[in-house]
């Protein structure tokens, strides 16, 4: 698990351990109650060759918690060192995981157990310091729990009650932005309270020309009504790359569509679809400094804008129901420094992927924020992922 780590955040103040401990049990609690309708074998087995086996998102955290909280922040030698690189996502891809000899079910509950009380005997004798790296490893418990789900979803495992997609009730139409400026990031406050990731900062001045952008997500109504009026068979709507992808695999709409509630966003959308869909519209899909300026009131100054992940607003509804694709490829802001690690955000800066921002249904609440950034390819639908529109004025 080799990582280059940057210096730390300068700490502020040291993080209350009681919170920090509570925190850490509510993101285990969640992964658990996940997986508890499930036997081991289901844990065990590949359910998709594009995502991972559940039982090695379960020995991942393990070994993620362990390296940053008991060896990189306490000093710890590392307790199982020699499922370092089988368990660092990098060093074993998805596509390799599948056939690797992994711990099964018992075992890797049991490194769960072993690795959190050595982190709270750790921390007990260390402190939890300003809090960022502890944080860091709330959260990613937290963001696995939204992949496992991608992954009981392909598989058609998912608790009962999910996906929890809502209807939408708000009125249709355009909220329309002039050209201006505003700040978009999020602001340097190290810690567990107003943490991000580098990804997010610095923040800094960012300008859009004149747009509007859709109050409501596209919905299941309207993407059947795109789909029977010959979205998957009109050229003309799609893009080159997302042509020949769609009649390689044979795409037509996700089973997801028919089923869900009309009113409901639509979700399980690749980014090929949704540029397709707002070509067919006379749109196109928003900048995320578009979207961003767009979700964030206060910057705005317009009331009822962004009115948080409930999407309850008058203005701009839906936002944390489906992650929201934009037309910006993933890349650094200006200034951008990688912390902890470069292997979180900084390898993934390019051409290859696509932002997403807002959050989803399975997104945890403590995870998703108005500048948080999610990227994936354009071509990958098992993300829960849908459409807000937008277009030049």
């Amino acid at each position: 698990m080799a990582r280059t780590v940057s210096q730390p955040t300068v700490a502020t103040s040291p993080a209350p351990l009681a919170e920090t401990l509570a925190a850490l049990d509510e993101a285990r609690r969640c992964t658990l109650q996940l997986v508890a309708h499930l036997d081991d074998s289901k844990l065990e087995r590949t359910h998709s060759p594009i995502m991972s086996p559940l039982v090695w998102d379960l020995a991942h955290i393990a070994a993620y918690e362990d390296l940053w909280l008991a060896h990189r922040h306490a000093g710890m030698e590392l307790l199982r060192p020699d499922l370092a690189e089988l368990y660092d996502a990098f060093e074993t891809p998805r596509s390799q995981r599948g056939e690797a000899k992994l711990l099964d079910a018992a075992q890797a509950r049991a490194y769960l157990e072993a690795v959190r009380e050595r982190v709270v005997d750790a921390l007990a004798q260390v402190g939890a310091s300003d809090g960022v790296l502890t944080e860091l490893v709330v959260r990613h418990e937290l963001q696995h729990s939204e992949t496992m789900r991608q992954t009981l979803a392909l598989a058609g495992l998912l608790p009962h009650g999910e996906p929890s997609l809502t209807p939408l009730t708000g009125e249709e139409g355009w909220l329309e932005l002039p050209a201006g400026a505003f700040l978009m990031g999020a602001p340097p406050a190290p810690g567990a309270e107003g943490f991000s990731y580098d990804n997010e900062r610095p923040r800094h001045l960012a300008r859009t020309g004149a747009f509007a952008i859709a109050r409501r997500p596209v919905t299941n109504a309207s993407w059947l009504r795109f789909s029977e009026g010959g979205g998957y068979e009109r050229r003309e709507w799609w893009s080159d790359e997302g042509w020949a992808w769609k009649e390689e695999y044979d795409i037509t709409r996700h089973p997801s569509v028919a089923v869900g509630h009309a009113q409901a966003p639509v979700c399980n959308v690749s980014w090929f679809e949704a540029d397709a869909f707002a070509r067919a519209h006379d749109a196109r899909l928003p900048t995320e400094a578009e979207w961003e300026r767009a979700a964030t009131s206060e910057q705005l100054g317009l009331e009822g804008v962004g009115q948080g992940r409930d999407g309850v607003g008058p203005v701009l509804e839906g936002v944390g129901q489906v992650w929201e694709w934009t037309a910006s490829h993933f890349g650094g802001y200006p200034g951008f420094t990688a912390h902890p690690y470069r292997e979180y955000s900084e390898v993934f800066f390019g051409e290859d992927y696509l932002v997403l921002r807002g959050g989803s249904w399975a997104t945890h609440p403590r995870v998703a924020s108005l500048t948080f950034r999610n990227w994936d390819y354009p071509l990958r639908r098992q993300i829960f992922a849908g459409v807000r529109l937008a277009r030049d004025v």
